[in-house]
């Protein structure tokens, strides 16, 4: 093996650094555990140990060094249906935005437009915006847009005459700008909230953003923050030396009374929290919730100076080196750990009488990268209208991030409207009035402040620069704040899941035993059928499982439900690669060759049916990624690494333990005496009975037409739109009375289910389907209560909820018609260029389509039939597309085998449907061990996997079985009928041309 010095040693790296990238992982761990048992059960208690630890370092590796928090962000993230948590889809409404953007219109056409465009948003692939253009061209065909939105705050981008095409693009940069700064203030709110592992994505193309938050328990408080309009305000700013006597006065006050208060305070902090302003909400949820206790206080120091125990006052060095309080508005620093506990403190009643009611202490948005484990606390003067800010965000027409042409150094350039500039001209005055201490102006978003620069002089036009020691992601930053001030429209939740801790925990439990007992099934196997080489490959696997844990992490990537299907599918196929090797290696041995040589050509001749076989998998993987959303994104990850590390070990790793065997003069056998010859001189008349088969399908398939319109689809919530609650009650029910309760309460059919046992059911309806907003969430919650309390003395719990809106429901719809059709010709395009036939393509294509029609039949058929849930959802597409890839796995395999032997000159002349039946037979032993390894590990994911995902591993359970059927006995044949000449058309030429070319005899 050429270069085996390179790929040992790439080995070992590689190896090293997944092991480095999994260490965080078990770091993490050890930690935890720590708590646990800090706790004894205590929540709060173990809560505040690792609040405590998050700035601690936890992980020393000499060269670096990781706290707490670093460790916990290079984790393998577990996701939301593993952890418990919430999932929300936001919708930002663009509705709004164009009524806002023309200062709400009165024209009943204009208004009539909006409407229109909101209801073909719902099945149209457009843009809002190109809709709305639409329909107010067919309303006012006379009608200019631009005497709409030619408004004074507008006045930059739209002119009286500008064309409708022109206010149609300025329409399309709004929509853009707006989704992008929700996103940017969405993000910030998100990175508040303490979450582990917070996942939020931008769905390209659309108006929506995916939020995905595990471990949260407070619902309301979320959707309470990230539904809140931002809000931009200006704030004047004390100095840091006006404000320490005050603080020193808080911290002798608290000293004094701690003994007396401090008991109070810790029972009353939750509604103190609740009651105090959105900043204290946002520090509340903040990295460093409740982190230290009475614990804190053990030393004689703490009990002196309890708030400067945690808030550190803002000093530095004056003019002979003597400390001293530093100017500016920052008057403390605390470490995040401790910012609860500072929240608590200076909520305390008798704190709340020293702090005058004209100062205010805000935190800042995120730590310095100087000091990533403090906050600053900064003051500030509501010396506006009603005790508030000085001037709202409102005034801003524009910012950008931009270079200081003196310094070259990023800065932010902001812009006001024409009343704005005339306060800020004022404001600016008043604040660098006084040349030897000039004022800083706080820039407060959503009661946090990103920033507080000083005022170098008055701003008389408006336009004002923002300079400071800022990187340029700092500027990029600031700009989508200052702009979020003026964002004329909000974001909404249109989809909801949440799952609870409990139903999380039995997730993990049941994929990682589905995982086990997938992972000793092929190992078991591979030793049982291919003997020493068995245990080659199952070396290969269990290589294969590390590096795909240690490549996610590394990527980050999210650990899912699916996710784990996705690793147990690939212990299924990872073995793929090593079965063509080792069924080739047996072909060679069959030649005669020795074992050096045969395995050299097992592995050349095998090389290119491994890639074909694994490239298409991994497209679809690539599609899935591309068109899935939320849990379906972790399969797709898992998929494509799944292949790109079972490559690498089955080419590589085995390849080097062979090389390593022969050396040794060991024995290498690849099978047993009674395996040896299974299925290897095989010759069933496949191509002879073609037209029997493809009748069969055909009668199958139209019998099943006839079934999905007479008796149609389960669709589930994200299909159809609505609500979907998963329930458990303490006993077993019955399942037609809880029906009937919530069918009276709901006042509509109501789809009830039972769930994975007697006494869990899940309930899907669309009451208030259209209504997405919190009031309709719980009005659909209380009636959902209503019925199911009517089971008397049976008390029952909500492990899991789903929202989705028909919009979503629509385009997740959508979605999944394209990743199908598109996965059907980006797998044909490759055949076509790897095989130059068009033929190829075309008995590839057919085959995959008839593998799906035939899951949606069975999904139709057996529905309510079989006793768990044959939804049709996003899981059931991924299981789909799987199949798909599946398929053309198998039949890649025998297009090889078949271009091969049309490629030897022996078999030029052969009839065609031989040569192609030859091929089938050859590798027929590939393609049933295979099948057998991902049957296998697809039964254990059925069986022990969980309700969550049942449905899911059945559809590529049963799509197995037909996909191997497809491959042996339609796509293959196909290649037959499509050539340009029939099998007997053939056949009887080259009998004529024999008869020519023979002589007489006498």
């Amino acid at each position: 093996m050429q270069g085996k010095g390179l790929i040992k040693f790439l080995v070992v790296v590689v190896a090293i650094a997944c092991l480095y990238s999994l260490s965080f992982t078990f770091v993490t761990r050890k930690v935890e555990r720590d708590a646990v048992a800090y706790a004894k059960g205590d929540m709060t208690k173990e809560k505040a140990y690792l609040d405590s630890m998050a700035g601690e370092v936890v992980y020393n590796l000499g060269i670096a060094q990781y706290t707490y928090r670093e460790a916990k962000g290079n984790e393998i993230a577990l996701g939301l249906d593993l952890k418990g948590g919430m999932n929300v889809t936001m919708e930002v409404s663009l509705q709004e935005l164009v009524r806002n953007l023309a200062n709400n219109p009165k024209d009943e056409n204009f208004n009539q437009a909006l409407q229109n465009a909101s209801v073909r948003s719902k099945s149209s692939q457009s843009g809002y915006v190109s809709l709305f253009v639409e329909e107010f061209k067919k309303l006012s065909p006379n009608a200019s847009l631009a005497s709409f939105f030619a408004t004074k705050d507008n006045t930059a981008h739209v002119k009286p005459n500008s064309t409708d095409a022109q206010v149609e693009s300025f329409l399309q940069r709004e929509a853009s700008s707006a989704i992008d700064n929700s996103f940017k203030v969405l993000r910030t709110r998100i990175d508040k909230f303490g979450v582990t592992s917070p996942n939020i994505q931008l769905q390209q193309g659309t108006n929506r953003i995916l939020i995905e938050l595990p471990g949260v328990n407070d619902e309301d408080r979320v959707r309470k923050l990230l539904q809140g309009s931002a809000k931009l305000e200006f704030w004047e700013t004390y100095d840091n030396m006006e404000i320490y006597p005050m603080l020193e006065n808080v911290n002798s006050t608290l000293a004094s009374t701690l003994n007396e208060t401090e008991k109070d305070t810790k029972n009353s902090a939750d509604s103190a929290v609740a009651d105090s302003t959105e900043a204290g909400l946002l520090a509340t949820l903040g990295a460093g919730q409740d982190s230290l206790d009475t614990d804190s206080f053990d030393n004689q120091l703490a009990q002196q100076n309890p708030l400067f125990n945690l808030l550190r006052p803002a000093t530095g060095l004056g003019p002979n080196n003597q400390p001293m309080l530093a100017p500016g508005p920052i008057v403390g620093y605390a470490q995040l750990r401790d910012t609860a506990k500072v929240n608590r403190y200076l909520e305390n009643q008798i704190v709340k009488q020293i702090i005058p009611a004209n100062v205010k202490l805000l935190w800042g948005v995120k730590p310095s990268p100087r000091t990533p484990e403090q906050l600053e606390l900064y003051a500030v003067k509501p010396s506006g209208v009603d005790a508030g800010p000085i001037l709202a965000g409102n005034v801003i027409t524009d910012a950008k991030d931009d270079f200081d042409p003196q310094s070259n150094s990023p800065m932010v350039t902001m812009y006001m409207n024409s009343e704005g500039a005339r306060e800020w001209r004022r404001i600016t005055a008043s604040a660098s009035a006084d040349p030897n201490n000039k004022r800083a102006i706080a820039i407060v978003l959503d009661g946090v402040v990103y920033s507080a620069p000083t005022v170098q002089g008055e701003i008389p036009n408006g336009v004002s620069q923002i300079t400071g020691n800022f990187t340029i992601e700092d500027t990029k930053d600031l700009a989508n704040v200052l702009k979020a001030g003026r964002l004329p429209t909000t974001a909404k939740i249109v989809e909801e899941a949440v799952v609870g801790p409990t139903l999380g925990q039995a997730a993990i439990d049941a994929g990682i035993n589905s995982a086990i007992i997938g992972l000793l099934i092929v190992l078991v196997f591979m030793i049982f059928y291919y003997n020493r080489g068995g245990w080659v490959a199952n070396i290969a696997v269990i290589f294969n499982v590390f590096f795909l844990m240690g490549v996610m992490a590394s990527l980050n990537a999210v650990l899912t439900l699916p996710g784990i299907a996705g690793i147990v599918l690939t212990l299924g196929t990872a073995v793929d690669a090593n079965v063509l090797i080792y069924e080739r290696i047996r072909e060679e041995l069959g030649m005669g060759k020795s074992i050096r040589q045969a395995i050299a050509d097992g592995y050349k001749h095998a090389m290119p049916s491994i890639l074909d076989s694994q490239i298409t998998t991994f497209l679809v993987g690539v599609i899935l990624f591309f068109f899935g959303s939320g849990p379906i994104l972790g399969f797709a990850t898992t998929l494509m690494i799944g292949i790109i590390t079972s490559l690498f070990t089955a080419i590589f790793i085995t390849r080097i333990i062979f090389e390593w065997m022969l050396n040794k003069n060991w024995e290498i056998k690849v099978s047993y005496p009674w395996s040896a010859n299974t299925l290897q001189h095989a010759n069933f008349a496949f191509v002879q009975n073609r037209k029997k088969i493809y009748l069969a399908s055909v009668v199958f398939i139209a019998i099943g037409f006839i079934v999905m319109f007479t008796k149609g689809f389960s669709l589930g919530v994200d299909f159809q739109g609505g609500r979907t609650y998963t329930v458990r009650y303490e006993k077993a029910i019955d399942l037609e009375e809880v029906r009937e309760n919530l069918n009276e309460t709901f006042g509509l059919t109501t789809e009830v289910k039972i769930y994975g046992a007697d006494n869990q059911v899940r309930v899907t309806t669309t009451y208030h389907i259209d209504d997405t907003n919190d009031e309709a969430d719980k009005e659909v919650l209380a009636s959902l209560n209503e019925g199911l309390s009517k089971v008397d003395g049976n008390a029952y719990e909500i492990l899991s909820s789903q929202k989705v809106g028909p919009t979503i429901a629509n385009d997740i719809k959508s979605r999944a018609v394209y990743a199908g059709i598109f996965s059907v010709i980006v797998i044909a395009l490759y055949i076509l260029f790897r095989f130059h036939k068009w033929q190829y393509s075309v008995a590839a294509a057919i085959p995959t389509i008839h593998d799906a029609l035939i899951i949606l039949i069975l999904f139709s058929m057996l529905d309510g039939i079989v006793p768990f849930s044959l939804d049709i959802d996003q899981h059931f597409v991924a299981a789909i597309l799987t199949v798909i890839a599946y398929s053309v796995n198998d039949t890649v395999v025998v297009f090889d085998r078949l271009r091969e032997y049309l490629g030897m000159s022996k078999r030029k002349n052969e009839d065609i449907g031989d040569t192609v039946n030859l091929a089938i037979n050859r590798t027929l032993s590939r393609t049933i061990v295979t099948s057998l390894t991902v049957i296998f590990v697809m039964a254990i994911l059925f069986i022990f996997g969980g309700e969550v995902i049942r449905g899911f591993s059945f559809a590529i359970l049963i799509g197995v079985i037909v996909a191997t059927y497809s491959s042996i006995c339609l796509a293959a044949p196909l290649i037959v009928d499509l050539q340009k000449k029939k099998p007997t058309e053939t056949a009887a030429t080259d009998t004529k041309n024999k008869a020519t070319l023979n002589p007489v005899k006498a």
